[in-house]
């Protein structure tokens, strides 16, 4: 039988931290994240913070997970249109988990393997009970949220990470026909206010 993993103990004789301080005043634990410790404005503050590529990108500001996130909200209006607020919201806040844990590009996720994955999955699903959200998201949900992500992948490897158009199909494939995407990668506080003004417009009631 295998060992069980001890707690590591501090020099001062006490667990280690596990939990994140939030702007809010909201202390998040790491390992077992309560719905209750979440706020919209901390994520938001952390989103718009988060560089996507690793902040490998063109530009006189990072692209970030908030922008991100509001792309693909939109492409998801137009790969489904009768998608409800609730719907959206998912769209929305589908890479959420990155205000805490920060955007990883896939390779290293990989590597991480399946400990990382359910972590994110753990904070995911605190984050949409916080909202009113399935703490799962629906398989034809996801499906279109990552045709979505995919396609935004696509436009921001081409304009501003540097890929070449037959490099970004080959990790990404080719966007839909008659679907275009102009990025820009804009300033933080823009950026943050945006993704709060989007997400009240879909947690109002229909």
């Amino acid at each position: 039988m295998g060992r069980r993993p001890r707690t590591q103990i501090s020099a001062k004789g006490e667990a280690p931290r596990a939990w994140q301080r939030m702007l809010s005043g909201r202390r998040l634990d790491l390992l077992d994240p309560s719905p209750l410790d979440i706020e919209i404005e901390d994520i938001a503050h952390g989103l718009a913070r988060v560089a996507r590529w690793n902040g490998q990108t063109t530009g006189a500001h990072a692209f970030s997970v908030a922008q991100h996130s509001l792309v693909v909200e939109e492409l998801c209006r137009k790969l489904a249109p009768d998608w409800d607020k609730t719907r959206r919201l998912m769209a929305l806040l589908h890479d959420a988990p990155e205000y805490v844990i920060g955007d990883m590009i896939s390779p290293f996720k990989a590597a991480l393997g399946l400990d990382y994955r359910a972590f994110e999955a753990k904070l995911e699903s605190a984050i949409h009970l916080r909202f009113g959200l399935p703490a799962l998201t629906p398989a034809s949900v996801k499906g279109v949220i990552k045709r979505a992500d995919v396609i935004c992948a696509y436009f921001e490897a081409t304009q501003l990470a540097g890929f070449s158009e037959a490099e970004a199909k080959r990790y990404f494939g080719a966007p839909p026909r008659g679907v275009a995407l102009k990025l820009t990668p804009r300033p933080t506080a823009q950026v943050q206010e945006t993704f709060l003004k989007r997400f009240r417009s879909l947690i109002e009631p229909a």
